[in-house]
């Protein structure tokens, strides 16, 4: 069975966290942050060790091992929380290239992918240094790994836009109050209903 999938797609601090959780929250949608995932591994096994070498310089960690690690927690959500036959599962963070996207074609079905734009990319790096601050991410910890992570997401993500195309790709301005950008992306699923 293929997932019906919203993305919440942007660049680093652009809010998909803040708003797949309150997504998440609403009866009938499964949020899954794949960054989420990756916080959750034990840093002392091989794989943990595996994702703190990676993203501790800025770096994505390599297609297979992430999507095989988002297709694992998954599995563990489906019967508990998550029912794939009535739920729309809600992504951020992944896929995060068009490799991914192209592995995880047979696993999803895209609905739609929101855009959660921020042309300001000094309103950005702010925000990654209060979140880091606020909830101890190491993968926000100095301007040089968030200048990085910004540029990697302009190189390897970014394209997706491209990718799913117009058709698929809804943008919102991701400047707006909280409480805004979740009733554009409301809005725009009640459209397509």
């Amino acid at each position: 069975m293929k997932y019906k999938t919203y993305l919440i797609f942007g660049a680093p601090g652009s809010g998909k966290g803040t708003q797949g959780k309150i997504l998440g929250a609403i009866p009938r949608f499964f949020h899954c942050a794949c960054g989420d995932v990756f916080r959750s591994l034990d840093t002392r096994s091989a794989v943990g060790q595996a994702f703190l070498e990676f993203s501790s310089k800025g770096q994505l960690v390599p297609d297979e091992l992430t999507v095989k690690l988002w297709q694992e927690s998954i599995k563990k959500a489906i019967g508990i929380t998550f029912k794939p036959d009535i739920d729309h599962l809600v992504l951020d963070g992944i896929p995060r290239n068009i490799s991914q996207a192209e592995i995880m074609q047979e696993m999803i079905t895209v609905e739609k992918v929101f855009h959660l734009a921020c042309p300001n990319r000094a309103e950005l790096v702010a925000r990654l240094k209060k979140r880091a601050l606020k909830d101890n991410r190491l993968d926000d910890a100095t301007e040089e790994v968030i200048q990085k992570r910004l540029a990697t997401y302009e190189a390897e993500s970014r394209p997706l836009l491209e990718y799913y195309g117009s058709k698929l790709v809804r943008t919102i301005d991701a400047t707006q109050a909280p409480v805004k950008v979740l009733s554009d992306i409301l809005g725009t699923i009640l459209e397509g209903r």
